[in-house]
């Protein structure tokens, strides 16, 4: 990579970060653009120079605290970002430092703010002269040394005193790749060997049916039959949605909230003639699941609709099993979406809960006799799985807990919760709820 198009990357991850710092931007919704523009070859350094520095961002505004006289100004997040990117270089990639420092101060320019040239080389070079700065068991500040928010090192270490310091320094490790097999196709092993065949080594995930780890991950392109329909990217604690809602062949099924459609296929990969109307309110992000279904030759009903108003696309019919997996901080995912350490905010979880309490009592009254509700999120705070749980089922005595009879995951309340980290799996919680007759 020329000096020139090494600085043009710094810059294009630069206004990436920026975007989600300065304008509140999802990185799952900048990011893809900015990948598309740039070279195939170009891709892996650009997506980890944003996830890196998003990822400790929280770290290295402390340590710009340290070494800057005065803080920049707020019109210069650009900037920020970019310096951001100096350090993730420095702290975590081991690039040679003349083209850390060369590559970066280069993308001054390619900002408009050829006047910071001086103050990155400055910077960046401090660093190089005395990396220690960067060593987070020297840091006493709490936030930047877990590279958290405060209020959400707070919370998780309320929630789970025993857990959090391995929960945030799993979110602050890069998650793997991991794989659902497609059973229509072939079994687990025989995809494994496929793999194995193309110079891609795997291993079981654990706790699944049909999951597989990658030990390196790759584009899909490189996988054997991904175009085919023979394999999914899924992380495997989400690949325990389908075994746990134990749908059967026949049944009525509502996979409420289902973009991006990984768990509807899964549903209808794992179980024949299914009558599954997938859900949800984004037609955009609908369209995925559409796509993911058209590549995997399976089909369900797709509505875009409000899930909380039924009274304007539910036909009246009852479902045998419904899915919900509900709208929430997606605090468990966090190694898979650094962006959300710097965009959530404490209000959230409390408007949260009080949404996924809504939706739990809308889809409640979907369910038929003998019906069974799973719900889950990828959230690790209690607030918005045992207490939304908690007060829905005070109110509805017919609503009775099915223990998770299993090996992952920690007693939660009604259900479990998988921890971020754990079995190399995200932070999932699920509870099962079977609607029973009173009057029996």
């Amino acid at each position: 990579m020329g000096a020139e198009r090494g600085s043009e990357l710094r810059a294009e991850a630069a206004r990436v970060i920026a975007a989600v710092v300065g304008r509140g931007a999802s990185l799952s919704t900048v990011l893809p653009p900015a990948l598309a523009a740039v070279a195939p070859a170009e891709r892996g350094l650009l997506q980890q120079l944003c996830y890196g520095s998003l990822r400790f961002g929280l770290r290295y505004r402390a340590v710009l605290g340290e070494l800057m006289s005065r803080p920049l100004k707020a019109r210069d997040v650009d900037l920020e970002a970019l310096l951001w990117v100096g350090l993730h270089q420095i702290d975590a990639l081991g690039m040679p430092p003349h083209a850390v420092v060369h590559a970066t101060v280069g993308a001054c320019r390619l900002l408009g703010k050829d006047w910071a040239r001086g103050l990155v080389n400055g910077v960046l070079r401090n660093v190089l002269r005395d990396s220690a700065v960067l060593d987070p068991e020297r840091m006493s500040d709490v936030q930047a040394r877990h590279a958290h928010p405060d209020w959400l090192i707070t919370q998780i270490r309320h929630d789970w005193p025993a857990h959090w310091e391995a929960i945030l320094a799993a979110n602050n490790r890069q998650a793997p790749m991991t794989l659902r097999v497609n059973a229509r196709h072939m079994d687990r092993a025989a995809y494994a060997a496929r793999l194995r065949d193309d110079g891609l080594e795997s291993h079981p995930a654990p706790h699944t049916e049909t999951g597989l780890i990658l030990a390196s991950p790759v584009a899909v392109d490189q996988l054997p039959g991904f175009q085919q329909g023979w394999v999914s990217v899924q992380d495997s604690a989400a690949q325990l949605a389908a075994p746990l809602l134990d749908a059967a062949p026949g049944m009525r099924v509502l996979d409420a909230c289902a973009a991006p459609g990984g768990k509807t296929a899964h549903l209808l990969e794992r179980t024949t003639d299914l009558d599954l109307v997938a859900l949800d309110i984004d037609s955009a992000r609908l369209q995925r699941v559409q796509d993911t279904l058209s590549r995997l030759g399976l089909t369900a009903e797709i509505r875009c609709a409000d899930l909380s108003m039924p009274e304007t696309w539910h036909d009246g019919r009852p479902f045998d099993r419904i899915l919900l997996d509900a709208p929430c901080s997606a605090t468990g995912v966090i190694r898979r979406h650094p962006d959300i350490k710097l965009l959530r905010r404490p209000a959230d979880i409390t408007n949260l809960a009080g949404r996924q309490q809504a939706l739990l009592e809308t889809t409640w009254n979907l369910l038929a006799p003998d019906g069974v509700l799973l719900y889950a999120t990828c959230a690790v705070l209690r607030a918005e799985n045992e207490a939304v749980l908690s007060a829905f089922l005070a109110g509805h005595p017919e609503a009775v807990v099915e223990p998770l009879v299993t090996t992952w995951g920690h007693l939660a309340g009604a259900g479990r919760q998988n921890l971020p980290g754990e079995d190399e799996a995200d932070g999932f919680f699920y509870a099962r709820l079977r609607r029973v007759s009173l009057h029996r």
